[in-house]
């Protein structure tokens, strides 16, 4: 990609068109499309490989393509009448708030948009559903785009449409392999294909697992991927890109975890049910507020009294943290001359700081310098309890555990870091509910269903909110007996942790589930 233009574009390299290109089966007879061919990559992919019947469509006309089978006009204008065997290329992405105003009104007349979407909807999904529409019987689609909309809530009604008309061949997930410069986001090759019948019962998944940009060698012979087979998707279903097995594993947590206290619920318990999330404060400016040891030492007792205790992402680990830093927290409303008067030391700070301090993001407020600019969640962090602490962003690439981690009362999190309180009517213990999130179970749930971009998982409160939570049955002595050997266990990991203890702790967890679950299953 050279230049985002107007019109979503990003400019597909001719390595990946020339993969594209070679996964159609179709006779080099078959009538292909391109409907944004940009500036030509898959019609020059396309004839090199002996494909003669092609047209492209193309609405920004000052792109030259050198191309005669080129039309300058909108596909969303063209007629679904227009019917072909084989459709590809790199359809534009642009968020509805982004369109240009032409698009837009092009959008509000078309009646596809009006039949399947709306203004929370992106342009790519008219593009790969009107695709769909042109194909013949057993014809093919094969895009490059972001993952995003897999999973997106105003991408169902598309999702649904796929899953009624055909069924995915496969699908090549490159992560955030670099397939576009200066692009960060997570990229899928997919060949659907239109189908009214027959529809195969699986997709071969291809997940890349080399660093950089694929060669074309790499890509048609596929060494740089991984293979699996996952169950063809679901209308009205979440669409996960997980094998049978790990998908079996994900429903056997939802089961342990049904709620009980209704007859005639079917949802599992959630973490949202039995604590609060709050995201960390934000100083604005952290190393402004963070003090060395030896200025903790010549403190007077005002500003000694005016520390807290923080946990930045960097200090967390499973179960424990390796790490504090006190910072600078003043609640009071005071005057410059109170400032000085009563926080010398931080005044002197302070000093270095000050233009910074005063030019930060200040959320609309007038804020003195040596205040936080945004102490969200503060309430929520005072409780008088232990709470559980989260990097707000995980990197998965090369491990397969989150970091929740225990964080004793008093505790602050920064804005890297999210926190997840008990309410008072939990019974559970912290350490019981910290050791389940460090589960290999929960591990999965979260990353094929939280919020995933590429190799990165956020944990801010909707998906940690939507967990499922395992609570305790208190009137099971079964249950109540393993609740306390988790809680003991993981205290003992506060202060060493082993992979015999997380095997151990895990164990006990396998037992908790086979008896939550042993009266669910069928005879």
């Amino acid at each position: 990609m050279k230049k985002k233009r107007k019109y979503g574009q990003y400019f597909t390299e001719s390595v990946v068109a020339d993969f594209m290109t070679s996964l159609i089966t179709q006779s080099a007879a078959s009538r292909i499309l391109e409907p944004s061919c940009g500036k030509g990559v898959f019609l020059d992919s396309l004839a090199a490989q002996g494909f003669t019947n092609v047209r492209g469509y193309e609405i920004d006309d000052m792109l030259d393509q050198g191309h005669a089978n080129v039309v300058h006009k909108s596909f969303l204008a063209v007629p679904t009448e227009e019917q072909y065997d084989v459709i590809i290329g790199n359809p534009p992405y642009i968020r509805w708030k982004n369109l240009e105003k032409e698009l837009k009104e092009e959008l509000t007349d078309n009646t596809i948009w009006n039949k399947y979407f709306n203004n929370l909807c992106d342009y790519l999904f008219i593009f790969i559903l009107k695709s769909i529409e042109h194909l013949t019987d057993g014809g093919e689609l094969i895009f490059i785009c972001s993952d995003y909309w897999m999973n997106t809530t105003h991408s169902q009604s598309l999702r649904d449409y796929m899953c009624e008309n055909g069924y995915f061949e496969r699908i090549y997930h490159f992560k955030e392999a670099p397939l576009f410069e200066q692009v960060s986001a997570s990229f899928i090759i997919f060949k659907y294909i239109k189908k009214s019948i027959q529809k195969s019962e699986q997709i071969r998944l291809l997940t890349y697992n080399r660093k950089g940009k694929p060669t074309k060698k790499e890509l048609i012979s596929e060494t740089c991927f991984i293979e699996q087979y996952i169950p063809q998707f679901e209308k009205n279903k979440r669409w996960i890109l997980a094998t049978s097995q790990t998908q079996a594993r994900l429903l056997s947590l939802e089961t342990a975890c049904l709620r009980t206290d209704d007859i005639f619920a079917s949802t599992p318990y959630r973490i949202g049910d039995f604590c609060d999330i709050g995201n960390g404060m934000v100083s604005g400016m952290d190393k402004a507020f963070r003090l060395t040891k030896e200025e903790v030492r010549g403190l007077n007792k005002t500003e000694f009294d005016s520390l807290i205790p923080v946990l930045k992402a960097k200090n967390l680990e499973q179960y424990r943290y390796t790490a504090s830093e006190y910072y600078i927290f003043i609640n009071k409303v005071l005057s410059t001359e109170e400032f000085h008067s009563r926080y010398p030391s931080f005044a002197i700070h302070f000093t270095p700081y000050l233009d910074s301090l005063r030019a930060r993001y200040n959320y609309g407020k007038d804020l003195p310098y040596w205040e936080f600019a945004f102490p969200r969640s503060r309430a929520l962090f005072e409780r008088n309890q232990a709470k559980i602490f989260v990097p707000c962003k995980e990197r998965i690439s090369h491990k397969d555990y989150f970091r929740f981690c225990y964080a004793p009362q008093g505790f602050y999190p920064l804005q890297d870091v999210t926190a997840i309180v008990p309410h008072e009517k939990c019974k559970e213990s912290v350490e019981y509910i910290t050791a389940y999130l460090n589960t290999p179970v929960v591990f999965d749930w979260l990353r094929f269903n939280g919020i995933v971009k590429g190799e990165i998982v956020e944990f801010s409160e909707k998906p940690l909110a939507s967990t499922p939570y395992l609570p305790i049955n208190w009137s099971n002595p079964v249950e109540t007996n393993l609740h306390e050997k988790i809680t003991q266990k993981t205290r003992n990991c506060l202060n060493t942790i082993t992979e015999e203890n997380k095997q151990e702790i895990n164990h006990y967890f396998d037992l908790l589930f086979y008896e939550k679950t042993k009266n669910r299953l069928p005879a």
